[in-house]
């Protein structure tokens, strides 16, 4: 089954599982430092929570459809890309305590989408910046010169 995913980046870690766990009614099915990701069956969602800024109010980080396999991605990124959207595929990528093969995609408010599978289960959050933190959807200078070159710009993991 494919789902819809919502990540949001919350102030609070500890208090956003807490509110979650009761709003679905299940409990979160991975936990890591600064993070962690229900699997709602009904409706069918995957609602990731990276934690932020304490004191900050909860924004939205990404969204993004996960699939089964790499072949849904790459059927994925070949719709998108045949539709004249800028596309960029990441594989093997560490992103969300998972290994993941990608494709992002941007919609007309510049909010970042992705369509994702998991591999794997990994040990790090996430590939970072130079300053080591979360760059979700920002340019990075590899992706943002291939993707600048192509007419769109680069993005990071979640």
């Amino acid at each position: 089954m494919s789902r819809f995913q919502l990540a949001l980046r919350v102030s609070d870690l500890d208090s956003s599982v807490a509110f979650y766990t009761k709003l679905f009614g299940v409990e979160p099915a991975k936990r890591r430092p600064g993070y962690a990701n229900f699997a709602v069956a009904n409706p069918p969602l995957k609602l990731v929570l990276i934690e932020g800024e304490a004191d900050q109010p909860t924004v939205l980080d990404h969204l993004g459809v996960e699939v089964f396999s790499t072949d849904d991605v790459d059927a994925a990124a070949s719709r998108l890309t045949d539709s004249g959207l800028i596309t960029l595929e990441e594989s093997d990528t560490a992103c969300c305590y998972a290994l993941q093969d990608k494709v992002w995609v941007r919609g007309p408010g510049n909010e970042p989408w992705e369509v994702y599978t998991v591999k794997a289960d990994a040990d790090t959050l996430t590939k970072t910046g130079d300053d080591g933190a979360c760059r979700c959807g920002e340019p990075n200078d590899a992706d943002a010169a291939k993707a600048t070159a192509a007419g769109g710009t680069g993005t990071r993991c979640c």
